[in-house]
């Protein structure tokens, strides 16, 4: 099991923005809607709230608010490379600092800056599209278990499922909440579409209380270095989801 909060950019080069132009138009309509941005420092269990302060395109900078708090300011500078998530009209847009972040000053007050990224990542809304699974008949995640776990593997029940991942009902407690954590080799059983393998990695975790007092977790999971079959094989289940759905909804009718 490895720990690693970074964006895997690399696994979506089919959407990725590579004009400067465009680049730094994005980055300057985030900052002019107000957008908050997610920092996350590659190789630590840590995020930072931020937002874009202004876009230099002529010096090629790019200035983000700093944190509260001094000391995670001083980690962040630290850092060799740190990833960025956002949205901007209901678009996903992931980009990252590959030499980090340094301190700077903008209009007298204390920020940081980093270069212009030479690519950013533009997902449209139906690459995330969460699609509910069925309560009545779970769809099934099996994951290995590292040796600290204990070995072996262990069976979730899935909540939701996405292009970009699953999430899974941990009610036993056995995945810890750890983000960043990463499991290899999970296999995905989707009904009358087949098995999915990949490797997943906890993206977010919530601790729930259910009406009979009994508690649960539910872990958002982002796939890893899926093959394009078995992300082809995603799409194809929650195209049958959505099928399935309307033909309720149209039966109600």
């Amino acid at each position: 099991m490895q720990e690693s909060n970074g964006l895997e950019l690399d696994n979506w080069h089919d959407y990725r923005v590579h004009s400067r132009k465009e680049i730094i138009a994005l980055l300057r309509n985030i900052s002019e809607k107000k957008q908050l941005v997610t920092m996350l420092i590659r190789g630590q269990a840590e995020t930072c709230v931020t937002s874009i302060l202004a876009v230099d395109g002529d010096s090629g900078k790019v200035y983000l608010d700093c944190a509260i708090d001094a000391a995670q300011n001083q980690r962040i500078a630290q850092a060799e490379r740190i990833s960025f998530e956002t949205s901007l009209d209901k678009i996903r847009i992931l980009f990252a600092a590959d030499g980090g972040v340094k301190a700077a000053n903008h209009e007298g007050t204390a920020a940081f800056t980093m270069a212009l990224p030479d690519s950013m990542i533009r997902l449209q809304r139906r690459e995330f599209y969460r699609m509910p699974t069925p309560v009545s008949n779970p769809v099934r995640a099996v994951i290995p278990m590292p040796f600290e776990l204990g070995g072996g593997s262990n069976i979730f029940p899935l909540a939701d499922i996405s292009c970009g991942g699953i999430a899974i009902l941990d009610n036993k407690f056995v995945l810890g909440n750890t983000i960043g954590n990463t499991y290899e080799g999970c296999k995905i059983e989707l009904p009358e579409i087949g098995t999915v393998t990949t490797t997943l990695r906890i993206r977010n975790s919530l601790d729930l209380t259910l009406l009979n007092s009994k508690s649960n977790r539910r872990l958002g999971c982002a796939f890893v270095d899926i093959s394009r079959g078995n992300l082809a094989n995603v799409q194809r289940y929650i195209t049958k989801l959505e099928r399935e759905r309307n033909a309720r909804l149209a039966g109600l009718n």
